[in-house]
């Protein structure tokens, strides 16, 4: 699964109304278990006990070998859960007598939620086992999406329940957030770019930008990204990766090392469950059309060739910005030519949802852009917020909606 609709769709399982935080993760583990788009076939869920030292099982679901209700293992005895704070994944050969007499020969484990300190180290409080046909890299990467998604939903509850945003901040910080915005219409060479930003609340996440260089002339950069985190704490870090990226620019960078320096930057400095995507991508007045790009876990932006009638996507070159502060980022390339368009959008733009609860979806994107391919950008781009807005029921649950159109003339 893409690893932005994972993550989504872990956070929907998350956002009940449940309080306790133990029933929502129960909830999350079955979620998991019955879904078809996840090779997840059973599920644990254990908890630290600070008395005993030890990890106590409080639940158990799917196809895994029962083992006794109540059931805790020594921390001593797995001294790797002490490596889950930075790894967030395990997997490991299974030394318990108990458990490989249950037929369990290896074992995963995810840190979820808040850190504790255990002997002047730290562990998560709770840690999921999970059961999969696919003990690979492939199962590593989504557990380690659902154990940020999980964590970010926990800390949002726990903020949620302390804290009253307050009007005087919320209308400095919008103010804030406004004067990073460019004008939304650019022209650049034989290239159309208008943009588009409406943040659910006060405050939001989603941003985008035009870069030029000194010149002006010589290459465009546009960059467009959705903080993770809602309010405030998105703001922030929306405030942050714009100017990094600014200046990035200005000392011309390269696009993949420029890329790699923020994720470092983002990962020292907001906590890790407060993830930023992010595309990026950069346009000269190269003849063919040349468009050079890097994708940090962000939606695919949609390309549409009219001569063709065809649809294409660019794919992720690099996981999400601020969890893994190792991760190499690639830069590819692709053309526009004469007439295409580029959409660049947030999650916003296609999750908006109906009074029926049916998503906007991809599909209804296409639609438009191929319906009004002969339009300006700005037009494209109005006209795509003027049919979610008639499309998405008054006073739902929503998200910040961002779009960039990009057509060459």
């Amino acid at each position: 699964m893409h690893i932005r609709k994972l993550y989504r769709t872990i956070e929907n399982f998350a956002t009940q109304p449940i309080e306790n935080v133990e029933e929502l993760l129960k909830s999350v583990i079955h979620n998991i278990i019955i879904s078809e788009d996840i090779e997840i076939k059973g599920g644990r869920l254990w908890k630290y006990n600070p008395k005993e030292h030890t990890y106590v099982l409080i639940h158990q679901e799917g196809e895994v070998e029962k083992i006794r209700k109540n059931y805790q293992i020594k921390l001593k005895e797995y001294p790797l859960f002490y490596e889950l704070t930075k790894s967030r994944t395990i997997i490991a050969d299974e030394i318990n007598k108990y458990l490989r007499k249950k037929g369990i020969k290896k074992f995963t484990a995810t840190g979820i939620g808040e850190k504790i300190n255990v002997h002047g180290k730290k562990i998560y409080k709770y840690v999921l086992t999970f059961n999969s046909d696919d003990l690979s890299q492939n199962l590593i990467d989504t557990l380690n999406i659902i154990s940020i998604a999980l964590t970010n939903v926990l800390k949002s509850k726990k903020i949620e329940q302390k804290a009253k945003q307050l009007q005087k901040d919320l209308d400095k910080a919008s103010e804030i957030q406004k004067s990073i915005l460019p004008d939304q219409k650019l022209i650049f060479h034989n290239y159309e770019i208008f943009g588009i930003s409406e943040p659910d609340q006060v405050v939001g996440g989603d941003f985008f930008d035009y870069l030029r260089s000194n010149d002006g002339d010589e290459r465009l950069g546009i960059v467009i990204g959705d903080a993770a985190s809602k309010g405030l704490s998105a703001a922030a870090q929306a405030l942050y990766v714009s100017g990094a990226i600014r200046m990035g620019f200005e000392f011309q960078i390269k696009m993949n090392l420029l890329i790699s320096r923020i994720n470092n930057l983002l990962n020292r400095v907001f906590h890790e469950s407060n993830f930023v995507t992010l595309f990026y991508c950069e346009i000269t007045n190269d003849k063919n059309g040349l468009i050079i790009y890097t994708n940090a876990g962000h939606n695919n932006p949609i390309l549409y060739r009219p001569k063709t009638d065809e649809f294409e996507y660019l794919e992720t070159t690099g996981q999400i910005l601020g969890p893994f502060p190792d991760e190499k980022y690639l830069t590819e390339s692709t053309f526009l030519n004469k007439g295409d368009i580029l959409l660049l959008y947030t999650d916003g733009v296609i999750e908006a949802r109906n009074e029926e609860n049916i998503m906007f979806g991809e599909n209804r994107l296409k639609e438009i852009i191929k319906e009004n391919k002969q339009k300006s950008a700005e037009d494209i781009a109005n006209t795509i917020m003027e049919n979610i807005h008639n499309f998405e029921k008054p006073n739902n649950l929503s998200d910040d909606k961002t779009l960039v159109i990009i057509k060459r003339n």
